[in-house]
C-alpha cells in the first residue's frame, strides 16, 4: 500500500486531535508525512509527462500544512484530519487551475481538479471563455469515460445571472458557477489498493483537458 502510513496515522489523529497526542506521536507523523511527500514527488514526475507546466515543482510547494487556522473557528481542533496536495503551475499559492488529491480516512478521500474560488479577475476571464468558447469545455465534460468517473462540473453557484450575462444565455448554469471543480470520491479500500501513484495519475490525466481549458482562460 503506497499510503499505508499516511492513512493509518490520519485514522489515529481523527480520534486524538490534540497537541499532546501529536507531540507524543511525532515520529509517526513524520513518517506519514515523508511517505506522502514521496508519493507527491512521484505524482509530479508522472503528471509532467503530459502536463509540462508543472515540471520542476517540489512536493513542498504543493502540500498543505496539517495545522488548522483556528483563530476564527468554533472548532478548536488544532489539526486537519487529512493530507492534501494541489499540483499546479507555480505551486499551490499561484491561483492557477490544478490537480488536487485529498487523503482522509472514513471514505472521505477524493481526486479532483479545476479552479476553486478564483478571484474576481480570474472568474471573469473563465466566464468570458465559456461565453466565447463553450463547446470545447462541453465536449470535454460530456465524454463518456469522463462522465463515468467525474460527472459534471461542481461549484457554488449564483442564484442569478452574473453581471453582463442574460438569464436566457444557453450556458447560463456554467456561467453562474463561482468555482469550476471536477471530483471523484475514493473509498479507503481503493486507497489501500494503491501500490504506486499510477491510479492517481491516471485520473489526473482525465482532468488535464479541463485544467488546460481553465488555465488558457485565465492566462
Amino acid at each position: 500500500m503506497a499510503l499505508e502510513k499516511s492513512l493509518n496515522f490520519l485514522t489515529q489523529l481523527n480520534d486524538n486531535n490534540d497537541r499532546d497526542w501529536m507531540q507524543a506521536n511525532k515520529p509517526a507523523y513524520q513518517a506519514a508525512r515523508e511517505e506522502f511527500i514521496s508519493f507527491v514527488g512521484e505524482v509530479i514526475l508522472k503528471v509532467a509527462s503530459f502536463d509540462p507546466s508543472i515540471s520542476g515543482l517540489e512536493p513542498k510547494q504543493c502540500i498543505f500544512r496539517i495545522n488548522r487556522d483556528i483563530r476564527f473557528s468554533k472548532d478548536k481542533r488544532p489539526y486537519k484530519n487529512n493530507f492534501g496536495m494541489l499540483l499546479n503551475e507555480g505551486g499551490k499559492k499561484s491561483g492557477n487551475a490544478g490537480y488536487y488529491l485529498h487523503i482522509q480516512p472514513g471514505n472521505q478521500s477524493f481526486i479532483a481538479g479545476g479552479l476553486y474560488s478564483p478571484d474576481a479577475e480570474r472568474l471573469a476571464k473563465v466566464r468570458q471563455e465559456i461565453d466565447y468558447n463553450p463547446e470545447e469545455l462541453k465536449d470535454i465534460i460530456s465524454d463518456a469515460s469522463f462522465q463515468k468517473d467525474f460527472g459534471s462540473i461542481q461549484g457554488d453557484s449564483l442564484k442569478r445571472a452574473p453581471k453582463g450575462y442574460d438569464e436566457s444565455h444557453p450556458n447560463i448554469e456554467l456561467l453562474k458557477l463561482k468555482s469550476y471543480i471536477v471530483l471523484k470520491h475514493i473509498s479507503d479500500n481503493e486507497v489501500k489498493k494503491w501500490t504506486s501513484a499510477d491510479q492517481v495519475v491516471e485520473r489526473f490525466q482525465q482532468v488535464e483537458p479541463v485544467i488546460r481549458y481553465l488555465n488558457v482562460a485565465i492566462s
